[in-house]
């Protein structure tokens, strides 16, 4: 099952140990890339991974923070998700940098920089994260499941860990179908909201308003707490691991000229994306401020609330409808990027390669036995806890996956030419402190609890 990787590759400037294989190399430089090609035939080539990206930052487990900052406090923590999507843009540039540049994914750079006991504390810490971003997955969609088609949630979990089967199908189709479905379900996503925002009808000056910060976002420890909470589920650290890796499966020539391409166009492609994620994040909040807070259901707090009270609020029962497609949508898109994320840990950080199905097996299980157990025993309340939870998790994780990429992208011997400039080093220090100091108080306030 477990495979030695003894493919041997050459020792890059300033890294230690020698490239054993490459990363998810079954489609490394797999999609061909116009080298002499116009700006927007490139610009195509590249697109896709930089979706794939997006959809880890509109997972179910944004949802409920989003709902809930909507619904309590309006439009005004419409800025907190913005300033999120900013410090993820420039993040997600970072990754690319090192895929390209040192044409290592994030866990193979950990593995050769730190100890094996680093590597290896580092490894446990990231399969504990996207276990919970799986969490994530499986309850967002058993929801859906259940509030779409009446389905128990614990059968939902159930039904949740068929689409093993469907990701081995796709697996077999090439790398660009994998994309293609992904934007197939963003694009549905998109679609469900616009109509939810016609129909929630916001007040235009309010709304943008709220893209301005506000002291009281600070001095109002409720306020405080929720914005954590959607930085904390808006930025995700498998996502750094994820797209360092599959930047790598476009075929542009591995030279400085064909990396500095790559590094342009990636750019272009995960910032665009972003922007799909901000919109879809920024959608959820709206339509929770425009149908909940100005109606006086401030108190509403997780998916099902939100379902139920969109039909009589909106006038239309096509808003809870929609609302669920789009949840199931959302899942479902979590559920191929975290097999992909999963792979690349695994490998990278062990440099040993486990059969597809066997990783996807053992981590929807590690996901659904939790989800399964919960559902039984506490039902909706206790999953919509659960969901929380998942967030916490990845928010303690978080600063494991941000602080190495920044080191090393700021590092000269590995990035060469390509090294972070002093303006980028300034603002990604300042953004890691944020995070680092943040996620360290949501942290402290739920062991508290």
């Amino acid at each position: 099952m477990l495979k030695l990787l003894n493919k041997s590759k050459a020792v890059a400037p300033g890294w230690r140990k020698e490239k054993t294989h490459d990363s998810l190399s079954e489609v490394f430089s797999s999609v061909r890339v116009p080298v002499n090609g116009s700006f927007w035939k490139k610009l195509l080539a590249f697109a896709g991974p930089g979706l794939m990206v997006a959809v880890g930052y509109m997972d179910p487990g944004n949802w409920a923070t989003d709902i809930a900052g909507g619904a309590q406090f309006g439009y005004t923590l419409l800025s907190v998700i913005l300033i999120s999507n900013l410090f993820a843009m420039v993040l997600q540039h970072l990754s690319v940098k090192l895929g390209v540049v040192a044409e290592r994914d994030l866990a193979q750079a950990c593995r050769d920089h730190y100890s094996p006991a680093v590597s290896f504390i580092l490894w446990i810490l990231c399969e504990i994260a996207i276990a919970a971003c799986d969490l994530a997955e499986v309850i967002g969609s058993a929801i859906a499941l259940n509030l779409l088609f009446g389905i128990p949630l614990t059968w939902g979990v159930v039904i949740t860990a068929l689409d093993v089967l469907i990701i081995l199908f796709f697996q077999y189709k090439g790398f660009r179908f994998i994309e293609s479905v992904v934007a197939a379900f963003i694009l549905v996503i998109t679609g469900c909201f616009i109509f939810e925002m016609i129909a929630s009808k916001p007040e235009i000056f309010p709304l943008l308003s709220g893209l301005l910060p506000k002291m009281e976002i600070v001095t109002n420890p409720s306020m405080l707490y929720i914005a954590i909470g959607i930085l904390g589920a808006t930025v995700m650290p498998h996502n750094l691991y994820l797209h360092s890796s599959i930047v790598q499966t476009r075929d542009y020539p591995r030279n400085t000229a064909g990396k500095k391409m790559a590094i342009k166009f990636a750019t272009i492609d995960s910032t665009v994306s972003l922007m799909f994620a901000f919109f879809i994040n920024a959608a959820i909040l709206i339509v929770a401020a425009a149908a909940f807070h100005t109606s006086g259901h401030q108190d509403v707090a997780d998916i099902t609330d939100a379902h139920e009270l969109l039909t009589p609020l909106l006038g239309t029962t096509l808003a809870s409808t929609l609302f669920a497609v789009a949840l199931l949508a959302s899942g479902q898109n979590s559920t191929l990027t975290g097999t992909l994320a999963g792979q690349i840990v695994m490998e990278g950080f062990l440099n040993i390669r486990l059969k597809p199905w066997l990783r996807r097996l053992i981590t929807r299980l590690v996901a659904i036995v939790p989800a399964f157990i919960v559902a039984w025993l506490y039902g909706e309340k206790g999953t919509a806890n659960l969901l929380v939870l998942s967030q916490v998790i990845l928010s303690m994780q978080l600063s494991f996956a941000v602080v190495p990429l920044v080191l090393f992208t700021s590092d000269k011997n590995k990035m060469g030419p390509f090294v972070n400039g002093r303006i980028l080093k300034v603002l990604v220090t300042i953004i890691t402190v944020i995070i680092i100091a943040l996620n360290g108080f949501l942290l402290y306030d739920e062991l508290l609890k």
